[in-house]
C-alpha cells in the first residue's frame, strides 16, 4: 500500500501539488462508488503525468450543521477514510475544515477558491455531488467554470447494487441494521474500525473474559451489540479470531460508547498496539443484566457461539 499523505488546509499547498487531477467529497466510508470514481482519478493522473488529490472535509457537513444534536454516525473517521484512500493509491489527501466560513461560501466561488490554491488540470466528481451554500453547487455549473478558468471536468455515475444506488447512507443503515453481509458488498471489504489498544477497569478480566480496549476517538458509532471478529495488527501473520462489545455497558452503568474485545485463546500483553478490528457477525444487541452473574453467563454463551462461528470457517 501506498503513503498517502495528508495536508490540513487549502492554503498548505506547495508548488509541486499543483497542476493535478482532484476530486472533492465528504467520502465518508469510502464504498464501491467512491472507489470506482477514485479509480479514474488515479488513472487520469497517471494519463497527465500529475498528481492526484482528494478533497474532502473535517468535520463531516452534518457534523457541523447538527452540532450536539446529531446523531448521525460516521462510517469511518479520519484515520479509517485515510487507511481506505491509501489502499486506492491517492497521491495526497487535503482537509478543508468546515466552518461558517466554508458553509457560507457561494457555489462559485468555491470553485473558484479550489482553482486558485490548486490549478488543477481536471476535476472528477460523483454525478450527485453538491456543493457550496446550501448545496447549490453542480457539475454543469463546475463543467461551465472549468471551461473558464481553464480546466477539464468529469462526471461519474452512480453505482447500482441490486438495482440500488450505493450511497453512504445506504452503508450506514445497513451496519445499523446488522446487515454486514451488504455492508461488505457495499463497501467492497468488510467493515473495519481501527485503534489503539488501552488499559481498562479489568473488569472483564474478573469476570473470567479479558478483553482488550480498544479507544473508539468518536461519539457514535454505526454500530453497536455483541460481534464476531477479526483482530488485525496483534501478531505478525494471520488476525485473530475473537468477541467484540460495542456501546455504553449499561449493566455497569456506562455512558461513553467503548470497543471491546475478547481474544479466544490468547494470552499475551498487547497494550499500546494499533489494530483493525474486522466485524464479522452479529451475535445479539447490547442488553442490560441486573447482576455481573448474569452477565458472566451470557459472555460466556457468546463466546461458545462465537467459537463455533470460526470453526464453522476452518
Amino acid at each position: 500500500m501506498m503513503l498517502t499523505t495528508i495536508i490540513r488546509s487549502l492554503y498548505n499547498i506547495k508548488p509541486p501539488l499543483c497542476g493535478g487531477v482532484i476530486t472533492i467529497g465528504n467520502f465518508d466510508g469510502v464504498h464501491i462508488g467512491h472507489q470506482q470514481l477514485i479509480a479514474q482519478l488515479v488513472s487520469k493522473a497517471k494519463e497527465l503525468s500529475a498528481p492526484s488529490l482528494v478533497v474532502t472535509f473535517e468535520p463531516h457537513p452534518f457534523e457541523f450543521f447538527l452540532g450536539k444534536n446529531c446523531h448521525i454516525p460516521r462510517i469511518t473517521r479520519l484515520r479509517e477514510k485515510w487507511a481506505a484512500l491509501s489502499h486506492c493509491a491517492v497521491n495526497h489527501i487535503i482537509i478543508i475544515n468546515f466552518n461558517q466560513q466554508v458553509a457560507n461560501i457561494t457555489a462559485s466561488d468555491f470553485v473558484k477558491l479550489i482553482h486558485r490554491e490548486l490549478h488543477p488540470k481536471h476535476i472528477i466528481i460523483g454525478d450527485d455531488f453538491r456543493f457550496g451554500y446550501q448545496r447549490q453547487g453542480d457539475f454543469q455549473l463546475l463543467d461551465r467554470m472549468g471551461q473558464q478558468l481553464g480546466f477539464t471536468t468529469q462526471s461519474i455515475p452512480t453505482v447500482l447494487v441490486d438495482e440500488e444506488r450505493v450511497s453512504s447512507t445506504r452503508v450506514r443503515a445497513a451496519l445499523m441494521e446488522g446487515k454486514l453481509d451488504l455492508a461488505k458488498r457495499l463497501l467492497n471489504r468488510p467493515y473495519c474500525m481501527l485503534g489503539r489498544i488501552r488499559g481498562g477497569k479489568q473488569l472483564g478480566r474478573q469476570l473470567g473474559f479479558p478483553t482488550a480496549n480498544i479507544a473508539l476517538h468518536r461519539h457514535l458509532t454505526p454500530i453497536t451489540g455483541i460481534y464476531t471478529v477479526y483482530v488485525h495488527g496483534i501478531t505478525h501473520d494471520l488476525p485473530w479470531p475473537g468477541v467484540a462489545s460495542i456501546g455504553t455497558r449499561p449493566t455497569i452503568g456506562g455512558t461513553q460508547a467503548l470497543l471491546e474485545v475478547h481474544l479466544l485463546d490468547f494470552h499475551h500483553t498487547i497494550y499500546g498496539k494499533n489494530v483493525s478490528i474486522e466485524f464479522c457477525k452479529k451475535l445479539r444487541d447490547e442488553m442490560y443484566f441486573p447482576n455481573l452473574n448474569l452477565l458472566k453467563e451470557q459472555i460466556a454463551n457468546d463466546v461458545a457461539v462465537a467459537r463455533m462461528f470460526f470453526n464453522e470457517r476452518k
